[in-house]
């Protein structure tokens, strides 16, 4: 970037594109004004290079990444890594709510198994229901494939506790033992901000549900 671009950015014929920018950087969750502004400005000082790869990167996201066709996750080819990995215990599946349920499982390094991703929780006053999720794909998991547990993960709120009740009677006709995770994640929270010892507490200590 010029220097007469960064050193004029609060005004003159940048002002807009830099309102923009702190416009859409606003829009962001946890973002107010001020951080939106300080964000925009950010990267009015760095070199052009550096700006330009977070924009490649955003770009990236939107144009490659797509969900997993076994599990749901977040992936760039047709199955994300986990689903792929040879390694993987094929025999227990853990259900979260979202992508970022599952990263964070996974940072705790406990569960070696596969999971499934519903995009969601049933959550009736939001006018989310079961067929907006994906559990019509993890009942076919389950009645195609030899799983010997399947871990509910839902995150422990009311929504999540009802989505993981509703799926377990769905699961009740087969064979195979559905627990849920430990109360070691306090209730009321979110697995996203759960940090890597309450995760490996719960996931160890797990209960039939």
């Amino acid at each position: 970037m010029s220097k007469d671009v960064g050193s004029n950015a609060g005004g003159g014929n940048h002002a807009g594109a830099v309102a923009d920018l702190v416009d859409q950087l606003g829009r962001l969750p946890g973002i107010g004004r001020k951080s939106a502004e300080r964000l925009a400005f950010h990267l009015l000082r760095v070199s052009e290079q550096e700006a330009l790869a977070l924009a490649d990167s955003i770009r990236r996201v939107r144009t490659d990444v797509r969900y997993c066709a076994d599990c749901f996750n977040l992936a760039e080819t047709n199955r994300c890594a986990i689903c792929s990995d040879p390694g993987r215990d094929t025999t227990r599946l853990c259900v979260v709510e979202q992508p970022r349920d599952l990263m964070s499982l996974e940072q705790s390094s406990a569960f070696k198994g596969l999971y499934h991703v519903l995009l969601g929780r049933i959550a009736p006053l939001d006018g989310i229901g079961p067929d907006q999720l994906t559990i019509d794909a993890l009942v076919e998991r389950v009645r195609q494939g030899a799983f010997v547990e399947v871990i509910m993960a839902t995150n422990p709120t009311v929504e999540g506790d009802g989505t993981s009740l509703y799926i377990s009677n769905l699961l009740s006709e087969f064979p195979v033992p559905i627990t849920r995770l430990a109360r070691g994640i306090t209730a009321g929270s979110v697995l996203e901000y759960a940090n890597r010892e309450m995760i490996a507490d719960a996931l160890i200590g797990r209960q039939k549900l």
